[in-house]
């Protein structure tokens, strides 16, 4: 409580003000003659608090005065009320006032019915669900059920609202079961409600009573069948097949709302009885769902609700988006939701953002089970994205994800590619992200537009991106083996570009050392030599590389495949060789054991350029998918594959090293283990 009390400060003492003062025709707030100065001025110095520290002293000194008060022996029952509302600020303002709960509990107990209310009240208001004191109630609770003042029997229905659990359920459920047959309008209606209550706190206690509640839609008065749609729609949400019968019922009932045969009470902005059509409308969704019989008996009067709600009111669009969504759920009929799908290009066409969101909302419904309804609204969908409110922005995104398929996913990509790029709000970009990623990969028109999409989005938010995302980019060129290589000679096109950006996202940085280390001879932009050396100027560049150094370690790579080929196609200059040779020196003394390794091993070939075939069969040209086992797609032994180390083996022997001497197997050593 004590984190709400900001806003119990500034909205609860407003409200409970409503409860006991009045306006007088000069606007003035008046009072009853029952409360005292004191309690005026508390409600004044609370309003008034400049601070939180100022409203908790007040508050204080409050309950020291209450603690004093309510324990004397002449304190009146009148006195004690006045006490007990004061007590309700204390508690609603964050403050323990545990002390006088007992006293609430006793005044539930009075004759008078005023006094009686306002210690059911306080109880409710006060008593946390497991409090002890809740059970001491239930006695009086039961009293006055059966009280022949109907008013008392109204108050004890409210009381039971705020404090019943499930424990006190079956003490109470008969009495109010009993009560559904009373003569006033206003008990029947409470009955329905804590019914509902009961439902929500223990759906076994009161499943038996679906019969009766069935018979509550009859009644007499529109009130008491409003409160029982509350809870015929929560049972009929969990188990439709036993209310299918009551289909036409609810059918009529709507029909009769929305004729205007309910008083004018029931109207709110000229929109009869509006609540309970959402109600029903929620209603016969559930008991439609896979079901055509019971759909087909609410086409007509689904069709008429979204015709009459369509007033221009908000209360009406709430009703026609009901319409949508029930119109999705139950089995589908082509006529209403070619009416569904024109109320949503009315509100997609609004300026007004909220009426735009439902109509984003509705028709991420429609598209869910009926994609060919997304085409004639993209457009208007797509400007949605556009709109400053992020809220509208995220629903938009999600639509659109449901909208994409291998005929518009450029379009729509596009589009969401340029709201990524402008767009600053860290988790609309991550589900930007998320989004793309997922259509690339699952309706990419070709293998060209994917990697050029994927290398995008990498570039925008390559921090945002899952690693299996740049796995499969990598995976796919790899894995090409068209002729002319247009797919890998592209990409190889695109990363030499980025050798001449001043940042580049790391992710990206490490497709890149990969793609131009593998297929780096494809560049039109640069020669053997020239890649080679540009590599080995970004692999020393500590501020484009950000002192990564797993990131230097995979460029320090491309870099001795780069070289390679360099040596290969005898282009290589001095200058770039020498280059090479004092970036890979810099880091044979690196703290880093990979990046270490890496620059031994990158010296070591530049000293084998002499024998340009050795450097070609200890680093060939796209083998990143062949297998070191298999020659000429033969499977061989290890040693086999490793013939090109022969010449290194007969150096070492003609310098004077032992030949290798395989272990002697020890059949005795096997017996030990068997």
């Amino acid at each position: 409580r004590g984190d709400d009390a900001g806003e119990s400060k500034q909205h609860g003492p407003r409200r409970l003000r409503r409860l006991f003062f009045f306006e007088s025709k000069e606007g003035k707030m008046m009072s009853g003659s029952h409360l005292s100065k004191d309690f005026f001025d508390l409600v004044k110095a609370i309003g008034e608090s400049k601070s939180k520290q100022q409203e908790d002293s007040i508050i204080v000194e409050e309950v020291s005065t209450l603690k004093k008060r309510m324990v004397e022996a002449n304190v009146t029952k009148k006195k004690m009320k006045e006490f007990l509302i004061r007590l309700v600020y204390v508690e609603m303002l964050g403050h323990d006032a545990s002390f006088g709960y007992i006293k609430a509990i006793e005044l539930a107990a009075s004759k008078n019915l005023v006094q009686k209310r306002v210690g059911y009240l306080c109880s409710g208001l006060c008593l946390s669900p497991s409090h002890e004191f809740r059970f001491m109630l239930v006695n009086q609770l039961q009293q006055d059920m059966a009280s022949a003042n109907y008013l008392e029997v109204a108050a004890a229905l409210s009381a039971t609202l705020r404090l019943a659990t499930s424990d006190m359920i079956p003490a109470l459920v008969d009495r109010v079961v009993k009560l559904g047959a009373h003569g006033k309008e206003l008990v029947r209606k409470k009955v329905a409600m804590v019914l509902h209550r009961f439902y929500q706190l223990d759906k076994a206690a009161v499943a038996h009573l679906g019969d009766a509640m069935r018979r509550t839609l009859c009644d007499k008065d529109p009130s008491v069948m409003c409160a029982a749609l509350c809870l015929l729609h929560d049972m009929i949400a969990d188990d439709s097949a036993k209310f299918k019968e009551l289909v036409p019922s609810f059918v009529s009932i709507l029909k009769q709302v929305v004729e205007h045969r309910l008083p004018r009470d029931f109207d709110y902005h000229r929109i009869p009885a509006p609540w309970a059509q959402l109600r029903l409308l929620r209603i016969l969704a559930h008991l439609g769902r896979a079901d055509q019989r019971a759909s087909e008996g609410s086409y007509e009067v689904l069709s008429d609700v979204m015709r009459r709600a369509d007033a221009g009111i908000n209360a009406g669009y709430a009703i026609v988006y009901e319409c949508v969504r029930t119109i999705t759920t139950i089995y589908p009929n082509t006529v209403l939701l070619d009416e569904a799908a024109k109320s949503i290009s009315r509100f997609l066409a609004s300026e007004n953002n909220n009426l735009k969101y439902l109509g984003i909302t509705g028709l991420a419904q429609v598209v869910e089970q009926h994609p060919k309804y997304a085409a004639e609204h993209q457009l208007a969908v797509i400007e949605c994205l556009e709109d400053v409110d992020d809220t509208l922005k995220r629903k938009t995104l999600d639509l659109l994800y449901r909208m994409i398929n291998p005929v518009n996913v450029e379009f729509i990509a596009e589009k969401l590619v340029h709201s990524l790029e402008t767009s600053t709000d860290k988790f609309l970009r991550a589900a930007l992200v998320t989004r793309l990623c997922t259509a690339a990969e699952r309706f990419a028109p070709s293998n060209d537009w994917y990697v050029a999409t994927i290398i995008k989005i990498l570039q925008l938010a390559g921090d945002l991106v899952k690693p299996d995302v740049a796995q499969n980019l990598v995976a796919l060129i790899a894995e090409n083996e068209d002729d002319d290589q247009d797919l890998r000679r592209s990409a190889v096109d695109e990363f030499s570009e980025m050798l001449r950006w001043e940042s580049v996202p790391e992710p990206l940085l490490h497709i890149l050392a990969w793609v131009l280390g593998e297929y780096g001879s494809l560049s039109s932009s640069f020669d053997s030599d020239s890649l080679a050396a540009a590599l080995c100027d970004l692999t020393a560049d500590d501020a484009r590389l950000r002192a990564s150094a797993k990131t230097r370690s995979l460029l320090l790579t491309a870099t001795a495949k780069a070289t390679v080929r360099a040596l290969e196609r005898r282009e290589a200059s001095t200058d770039t060789l020498e280059k090479v040779v004092q970036l890979a020196t810099k880091y044979t003394t690196s703290s880093d054991l990979d990046l270490q390794q890496r620059s031994l091993e990158l010296l070591g070939l530049v000293d084998l350029r002499v024998d340009v075939d050795l450097l070609v069969d200890v680093v060939p040209y796209d083998a990143s998918l062949e297998d070191p086992f298999l020659v000429d797609d033969v499977a061989t032994s290890g040693d086999d594959a490793l013939g090109f180390l022969d010449k290194f083996v007969a150096s070492a022997l003609a310098a004077g090293a032992s030949p290798y001497a395989p272990p002697v197997d020890d059949d005795d050593d096997d017996d030990a283990f068997e």
